[in-house]
């Protein structure tokens, strides 16, 4: 099935949501429609387990997680991130409002490493989202990065056999091989 979108530029946030679910994956950035295939296998994997690994610790400090949600970073820019940390949210809400995001995690594809690693790290940052943990399953890595000002700063990091030990904004150590493991 290939999705077809016929439309004369910019779309409105109104217009991009009236698209409703797609096969794709569809982001909004400042009019503009960025159009990727549905995830992987392996980065569905990959999601799911990170997720479940920061479930556990994120329920008693009374955050959720949600795995590829609408995130509205402002109005007409809405990226969709492999995960997001968040406070309590309305779960029939089609878009998020990235105010109640604590953490957002990208999972980077070799087809759109640029815009994990340079476009939504800065519209992140420009958000006001506190933490951005980037994970390369080449490699495999993980990188946490903590909002100073108004960029993100490398927190921690972590490769096989050694755990990025977190303690914001939940207390966990991961270790990239459990998340590739086959």
């Amino acid at each position: 099935m290939t999705t077809a979108f016929a439309h004369v530029m910019p779309w409105t946030e109104e217009e991009y949501l009236a698209l409703g679910e797609t096969p794709d994956r569809v982001e909004l950035f400042d009019g503009s429609l960025f159009v990727s295939p549905a995830p992987t296998p392996l980065r569905q994997r990959l999601a799911r387990r990170l997720a479940n690994v920061l479930e556990p610790p994120a329920q008693p400090v009374g955050l959720e997680v949600y795995l590829a949600v609408n995130l509205r970073l402002k109005p007409g820019r809405i990226p969709i991130p492999d995960l997001v940390v968040t406070v309590p949210i309305d779960i029939d809400q089609v878009v998020q409002d990235a105010a109640s995001v604590v953490l957002v995690a990208e999972i980077i594809s070799p087809n759109n490493a640029a815009t994990d690693r340079v476009l939504k790290m800065h519209y992140y940052a420009e958000a006001g989202i506190e933490w951005y943990l980037l994970v390369e399953p080449d490699a495999p890595s993980l990188c946490l990065y903590r909002l100073e000002g108004s960029k993100y700063l490398e927190y921690a990091s972590a490769e096989p056999g050694t755990p990025l030990r977190m303690d914001a904004p939940v207390k966990v150590d991961i270790d990239p091989v459990t998340l590739l493991s086959r």
